[in-house]
Order: C-alpha cells, then structure tokens, then sequence
C-alpha cells in the first residue's frame, strides 16, 4: 500500500503512476509481516537512552526556568518562597534557563527522528517513542504556562459563560470586573472582547468555571487536564491513520506528537488546538474503524463537537465524507449520499450545541474577533498592511492599509476554499490520500487567513504525519517545526519594560548549549550523514 495513496476499505489502490504523481513512497505498513523494520541494535539503544535523557534534562531545565520566566498568574503562589520562588526573584537566570531547555528538546526530538525516519531497516519502536514523550512532557506538565497567557483568557471567558452572561457579547471587564481575579491576569487587548471561542469549548469552560470558581491555579490545572486527555486521543488516533496510509506509526508519532510545537505550545502552552487535533484525529479513526449508520453518525459528532471548539475542524468532515464516499464504491452518487448524511450531522449537532448553550446563534458573529490582532507573521496580512500602508504612503496616496486588509482578507478566504475543493475532488478520485488532503487544507486554511500564529501549524501537522512517507514533505515540515519552536519566546512573561536581559539569556542559553553539546558529541545520532557520504563520487 502506498503512503499517501486512497485506502478505502473496498480495496480500491491507486495505480502506481498516481503515486508517483502525489510524490510518495511504496512502503509497506509496519503489520505487513517480514516487510516490517527490525528492533534498534545495541549501539541504537545506547543513542536513544542518551536522547532522551537529554531531551528530559531540558524539559527539567525548561521547567525550572518557567517558575520564573513563564505565564505566572500576578498572585504567583510562590512568590516569598525561599527554593521554589528563587527563579522567580532572578528573572534572567530564569529566562536562560528556559532557552536553554527550549533548545536542548528541539535537538533531541532531531536526534531522536533519525531513529524514526521512513525507510530504516531498524526502527524505534511505538513504545520505545511513547516512553520518550512521555519522559518529555512530563516536567512541563507540571510547570507553570510557557509561551502564552491565553489559559487564562480561557478561565475568564469560561467564568463569563458560568455567570449566565453571554459570553459572545461581553468581555471578561464587563461581565465579572475589571478587579476580579480571573480578569486581571487576561492580556489587556483581550479583556473587553467577546469570546473568540466556538461554542463547544466555551461549553467545556463553564463546566470548569463552575468547579474550580475563582481558584487560578486550580483552574489552570484542570485546563491542563484537559489538554492533556485531548493530546492523549491524538495519540491514540495518529498510529491506527498512519498504519492505514502505509506510515509507520514510529515515524507519524515522531512527527506529530513528539513535535516541539506539541510539547511547547499544547503540553507547556495549553492551547485548545489540542481539543481540535484530539478531537477531529479520533473522529475520524472512529469512523473508519466502525461499521453501520450509528459508528459513522457517531464519529461525525465527534468531528462536529471538534469544529465547535475551533471552526477549522470542520474541514475534515468533508474528508471524512470522502473515505465513506470510497468505501461504498466511490461513484457520484456515493459521494452525494455521504454529503447528504453528514450534512444532516452537522446541522442536527451544531443545532443542540447552539440550543444547549443558550447564546444563540451569537458565535457566528465572533469568528473575526482574532482578525484584530495584524500581525506580519499572516502573508495576507503582511500583503496588505505593506501594499496599503507602506506603498500608499511611499506613492503619496495616503494609509489605505484598511481598504487592502478587506481586499487581502477575502482573497485569502478563497484561496483557502479553491485549495479545499480541489484537494476533495482529487481525493475523491484516488489522487490524494483524504487525510494528506485534509492536512494540506488546513495548512492552506492557516496560511492564507488573516491572523497565523505558529501553534496553527498543529492544524496541519498530525494529518500529515500520518498520511505520507514523502522525504520532502518530511524533511521540510521538520526543518519547519524546529524553526516554529524557536520562534516564539518561552518567556510568557512580559519583558517590555527589562529587555535588557533578554541578550544576557540568550547568550548565556547559547553558551550552556555549546558546552552540554560537547558532552554528547559523538554519542548521539549523526544530525547530517559523513562528510565523505555528502561528497559526489569522484570520476
């Protein structure tokens, strides 16, 4: 079976032309029996121990450095402490401290993908690869917020919803006080918006709100929960999808859970990006693992209840109605059927959400709440701030930079439906694999919209890993996520009015890394093949 080739459960392969066409490899699952790779030899165990050791001793590090440089609420329950509240009273050691674990995990996951790459004779095995993230996620679990304060927009909108207002009318300010406890540590451009959250999650919230009241960090303990049991369902989910489309699941957890960007910005960062890949990923293995009208109704709700956390899920229906569309044998007016049946799932579920809920139909008004924030990082965005405000102002035309975020903004949005229903048709056809095409989506969805942070990549990246061998692909998308996770700061903190630490960190994080580098230096696994391998054969 081909990585990346359609596998409905009639059997129906892709011609080996159209393989080649999507650009993926011919390797065979891991259960095909003698095809399977063989366990790491001794050598390769010594250099997994090793990495993952390394890997731990960085989340340690990360998360010591996090009691001190991470998104501690403003009544930090161990400032006064004498040992735990040290690295909150040396702020700059606390932020090296971080970089430095930031560091020493993106390093490790790369060593540790080579172990786990597509095409080795031996290979890491699931469990060997469970263990590690496990081992890694554990510290930061533990630790106070990295990378974001958007937990705690979480807990004030939830206690919002818990108070019997409307969550998608009013801000935290307005709805519990500018005084209250879960308002004050709210980042400030967030405190006077309607929620920018789905209806499911805002749902999942005020349960939380009810139990954990006014208790910040108890809140954010049970948040974490959350996230945690999310990411334990994408985890579940993305072997049984790769073994179905050819991947080895050591590769596709490698890829999409063992990630950085998992770890930082769903273990450490708790974004509700864990509910949408928990989610929707489980929904779908659901679906084609179960038979009968109910085991597909089921799974749709499940995908549906993950659009109501975060709207982008919903794509996946579509996908998903591909795989049921195949399994019946792919004609058109399978493909009619299966639109018409999760249609009605969807407007059946998104109707007893909306009802339950009691805010109305007020969601639908919300979903360009985000849009407020212009960031450079967005193309269209940067597209239209430079040819609105930089050339309008360059030519002497004046700041037209509003009128071009419109123009920017709905281009974007068709770019993002025109990639869409091309992929649905060629996965319809058996040109793509419905779960590469949903991963390629969502990347067209996160990339053409109007606001792109990085943790947006999870839309993308666990379909994808589960979906395809490609070496490119492959080989990008880690080059990508090693970047992504440096990019973001893991202070959570706010430095504006202390930059001058931040070189003295970075600098003493780069100094420390050059020096633990040395310690491991030739014990772990080579990063780039020997020179002599890279050299083209003389003649």
């Amino acid at each position: 079976m081909a990585a990346g080739a359609t596998t409905d459960a009639g059997g129906h392969g892709e011609p080996p032309q159209e393989r080649r066409r999507v650009g993926t490899t011919t390797e065979l699952p891991p259960e095909s029996g003698d095809e399977a790779p063989a366990p790491l030899d001794e050598r390769e165990r010594r250099q997994l121990a090793l990495t993952r050791r390394f890997g731990t001793t960085g989340a340690l590090i990360l998360a010591v450095g996090a009691i001190g440089a991470g998104a501690a609420p403003v009544d930090n329950p161990v400032s006064g402490m004498r040992l735990i509240g040290l690295p909150a009273r040396m702020p700059t050691v606390a932020m090296a401290c971080s970089w430095l674990g930031v560091l020493m995990i993106v390093i490790a996951w790369l060593w540790l993908g080579k172990l786990a790459a597509p095409g080795r004779s031996r290979m890491l095995s699931r469990t060997q690869l469970g263990r590690t993230i496990v081992m890694w996620a554990l510290p930061l679990a533990v630790a106070p917020p990295l990378f974001s304060r958007d937990m705690y927009a979480y807990l004030a909108q939830s206690a919002v919803a818990a108070s019997g207002a409307d969550p998608y009318q009013v801000g935290p300010d307005t709805a519990l006080g500018v005084d209250h406890p879960l308002t004050a540590n709210v980042p400030n451009i967030w405190r006077d918006t309607p929620a920018p959250y789905g209806p499911g999650f805002l749902m999942f919230g005020r349960v939380i709100a009810v139990l954990v009241g006014n208790n910040v960090v108890f809140g954010v303990l049970m948040w974490r929960i959350v996230m945690l049991v999310a990411l334990a369902l994408a985890i579940w989910a993305i072997p049984h999808l790769a073994a179905r489309c050819g991947v080895h699941p050591s590769c596709a957890l490698w890829l999409g859970a063992a990630n950085p960007i998992v770890l930082f910005h769903v273990v450490s960062g708790m974004h509700n990006e864990a509910l949408l890949m928990g989610l929707m990923l489980a929904g779908i293995e659901l679906g084609l693992r179960l038979r009968g009208y109910l085991g597909i109704v089921a799974a749709a709700v499940v995908i549906v209840i993950a659009g109501a956390v975060k709207p982008p899920a919903f794509i996946a229906l579509g996908f998903f109605g591909i795989y049921l569309a195949r399994r019946r044998g792919g004609r058109i007016v399978d493909l009619l059927w299966a639109a018409l049946l999760l249609t009605a799932v969807f407007l059946v579920t998104m109707t007893v959400i909306t009802v339950t809920s009691t805010w109305g139909l007020g969601w639908l008004e919300t979903f360009d709440v985000p849009n407020r924030i212009k960031t450079w990082l967005a193309p269209m965005t940067a597209l239209g701030m430079f040819g609105g405000g930089g050339i309008g102002m360059l030519l002497g035309i004046g700041n037209h930079t509003d009128a071009m975020l419109s123009i920017t903004k709905v281009v974007g949005y068709g770019l993002s439906v025109a990639v869409c229903l091309w992929l649905l048709w060629r996965s319809f056809r058996g040109r793509v694999e419905p779960l590469t095409g949903l991963g390629v989506t969502l990347g067209a969805v996160a990339l053409f919209g109007p606001v792109l942070h990085p943790w947006y990549l999870l839309w993308a990246l666990p379909p994808l890993a589960a979906s395809t061998n490609d070496s490119r692909f492959r080989n990008t998308i880690t080059a990508v996520s090693a970047v992504v996770a440096l990019l973001v700061p893991p202070t959570g903190a706010a430095y504006v009015l202390r930059a001058y630490m931040i070189p003295f960190a970075v600098i003493a994080a780069l100094l420390a890394f050059a020096l633990v580098l040395l310690c491991v230096r030739g014990r772990v696994p080579r990063l780039l093949p020997p020179r002599e391998e890279r050299l083209p054969a003389s003649s």
